[in-house]
């Protein structure tokens, strides 16, 4: 193998969950305590882009002309990037697979460098409790700092603790009815995948209702059982 191969012992991760589970969070948590990569396609799509790769020019003109970007030119443009030096450690895909016809092409480009997906983390969520974390947050317009109506609120009202700022704002697909058919289409979308790692025994579920840091505890004692 040469060097721009990822080594055998990588761990590679897929981490699945709903809007609002957390998962970049995590992930970049796992990114310093382990020296993986987050690879999230939508990142990777726009530097591909921006880049003018093969694979990059491909996806601006699929996008340009309002389609979606096809599996193949995802495929490709993670093949380049994983053939990056700084993916020697492992990666963790972000977004990406979304279906079982996915999944079995990243199978595909993991085995070309003698890969395989070490884990597929499942964050478990309460969809009622979801619902409420998600359109109870608000930021700050200055300076970005994140509020939320029930967990966490400026120590004096509408004065941002960060900046000083007065000004908020919400997303608008932020609402309870949005969040709710987010979270349904989610699992109606995620269940075959679900499926399909539990087939290849590599399925590992943690409960990302509970505090941060034992989400975090959590999934660095999955990385580190594959280490050992």
């Amino acid at each position: 193998m040469d060097g721009t191969q990822i080594k055998p012992t990588a761990v590679n991760l897929v981490l699945l969950g709903p809007p609002g589970a957390g998962k970049g969070t995590q992930a970049r948590k796992l990114e310093e305590a382990f020296d993986l990569k987050q690879l999230s396609t939508g990142d990777l799509l726009r530097a591909a882009v921006a880049a003018g790769t093969e694979a990059g020019l491909a996806a601006k003109a699929v996008m340009e002309r309002g389609d979606l970007v096809s599996d193949d030119i995802v495929i490709a443009i993670l093949r380049d990037r994983l053939s990056d030096d700084d993916c020697a450690g492992g990666v963790i895909f972000d977004g990406f697979p979304r279906t079982t016809v996915q999944a079995g092409a990243l199978d595909e480009l993991m085995s070309e460098t003698g890969q395989t997906i070490t884990a597929a983390i499942s964050l478990e969520v309460d969809d009622a409790a979801m619902i409420e974390r998600i359109s109870g947050r608000y930021t700050c317009s200055a300076c970005g700092e994140g509020y939320h109506d029930s967990f966490k609120t400026p120590a004096k009202e509408g004065v941002c603790d960060n900046c000083g700022g007065s000004d908020f704002k919400r997303r608008a697909d932020d609402n309870a009815e949005t969040v709710a058919q987010r979270l349904k289409a989610y699992h109606a979308d995620t269940a075959p995948l679900i499926a399909y790692y539990a087939d290849q025994q590599v399925l590992q579920g943690v409960d990302a209702m509970q505090p941060i840091d034992a989400v975090e505890n959590d999934l660095k004692a999955i990385v580190q059982t594959a280490l050992a």
